[in-house]
C-alpha cells in the first residue's frame, strides 16, 4: 500500500492561478499532466521524492465532468473555492476493495500532450465524495516509462493532516494507520465542518512548507 499522490482542485481562477500560487510556495514548476478524457478534467503534476507527486486538477464544460463521480467531486471543490480535494492510495490488487466494496474497478485515462496514454484502474471515488476523509485506491497498469514515478522530484511529502477520524480511514484502508503510514506522518484532528485532507507538509529547498 503506498500513498501515491494528493489532489488539489482548482479554485473559481482556474487551473494556472492555482498551479502558479503552489509552485510559489513551493518553488519548483509543475508540468502539463494532459486530459482525463472519461472524467472531463485535466491537471498538472508535480513529481515529488518517493514515487510521489501532487496533481491540480480542473474541471471541463465536458458532458463526461456531469456524469463521473470524479469530475462531479472535483466540480464541487472549487465551487467551495478550491484547495485539496484527497489523497489517494496505490496497490498491487484490488480486488480486496472491489470485494469489500461490491463493485467492480473501472479505467481512468490521463492523455498527455504530447500524445502518449497513461490507464489505471481506481475503485472508491464514491466514498471520497460521501466523506472526502477517505483515500480512493488505484491500480496503475501502463507501462513504467509513463508512470508519474518515472519523473524526478526534490521535493519530499512529510505529512498530512486529515479532519477526520483514524479509526474510520483504517477501515477503509483495510490496515492500521498508525502516526505514520508509508513513511508519511499521519496527524488526525477534530473536524471544524467538513472532514477532508486539511493540509500536508512538504520538504522543499526553502525549508518545510505547510499547505
Amino acid at each position: 500500500m503506498h500513498v501515491d499522490h494528493l489532489t488539489f482542485a482548482a479554485g473559481p481562477d482556474g487551473l494556472h492561478a492555482a498551479v502558479a500560487r503552489l509552485e510559489d510556495q513551493l518553488g519548483a514548476k509543475f508540468r502539463d499532466g494532459g486530459f482525463h478524457p472519461r472524467f472531463g478534467t485535466r491537471n498538472n503534476i508535480l513529481p515529488l521524492t518517493h514515487d510521489r507527486y501532487i496533481e491540480v486538477v480542473e474541471v471541463l464544460e465536458h458532458p463526461a465532468a456531469m456524469k463521473e463521480p470524479f469530475g462531479q467531486a472535483v466540480r464541487a471543490r472549487t465551487e467551495m473555492g478550491g484547495g485539496w480535494l484527497g489523497w489517494v492510495v496505490s496497490v498491487t490488487d484490488l480486488t480486496p476493495y472491489e470485494t469489500r466494496l461490491e463493485r467492480e474497478a473501472y479505467l481512468g485515462s490521463r492523455r498527455f500532450p504530447d500524445g502518449r496514454l497513461l490507464e489505471w484502474q481506481q475503485i472508491g471515488v464514491t466514498g471520497l465524495i460521501n466523506d472526502p476523509q477517505l483515500p480512493f485506491f488505484i491500480k496503475w497498469t501502463s507501462e513504467e516509462e509513463v508512470l508519474p514515478r518515472a519523473l524526478d522530484g526534490d521535493i519530499d511529502l512529510v505529512g498530512v493532516e486529515i479532519a477526520g477520524s483514524r479509526s474510520r480511514v483504517s477501515n477503509w484502508l483495510g490496515a492500521e494507520v498508525g502516526d505514520s503510514l508509508d513513511d508519511v506522518d499521519f496527524v488526525f484532528t477534530a473536524p471544524n465542518g467538513n472532514p477532508g485532507l486539511d493540509a500536508a507538509t512538504f520538504a522543499t529547498s526553502k525549508g518545510l512548507v505547510r499547505i
